[in-house]
């Protein structure tokens, strides 16, 4: 295996293999109730995060996607994050691909003049949960959230980071 992953920006080609990662690991790994029917958005990627003048990422390593990141530009200087996930036997500090992925969307969003990130997750999910605090995002109630953050229903723990210039 090679150690260097590449990220790139993905578009509807991908969608069989965005859906192949994150689906397994949200029903089968976390046993989070969420569906194909529940997340539309993965089978039109463009439409949903390109075309709104935010992004999608995958990470690839020796060809094969492993881990994907999203991006909804909001509007009002601000964006949500979304489906950022890795296959587990690509997790951890050895490869970096999850802070590599978020870097990758950080990155963008200073280049687009997008200063706050928002996102939201699941308890379950509490390798998540520390990843994002260690990445200097604060948990904030939902009643917290402005108005154009597209909540998930799954979801019910959430987040905000304002980027630093």
């Amino acid at each position: 295996m090679t150690t260097v992953p590449t990220i790139t920006m993905i578009d509807n080609r991908f969608c069989k293999e965005i859906i192949d990662i994150i689906l397994p690991i949200q029903q089968i790994e976390f046993n989070v109730p969420i569906t194909l029917e529940d997340q539309p958005d993965l089978l039109d990627i463009e439409a949903n995060y390109h075309q709104t003048g935010g992004g999608f990422w995958g990470a690839s390593v020796d060809d094969e996607l492993v881990g994907t990141i999203a991006l909804i530009a909001t509007g009002h200087q601000a964006g949500a994050i979304r489906k950022m996930f890795v296959k587990k036997a690509f997790r951890g500090k050895e490869l970096g691909l999850a802070q590599q992925l978020l870097e990758t969307l950080i990155a963008y969003c200073k280049s687009v003049q997008i200063t706050d990130l928002y996102l939201g997750t699941v308890t379950k999910l509490q390798a998540a949960m520390r990843f994002y605090e260690r990445n200097n995002f604060k948990e904030i109630k939902k009643a917290d959230l402005p108005s154009y953050f597209p909540v998930m229903n799954a979801d019910n723990i959430f987040y905000h980071l304002h980027l630093n210039d």
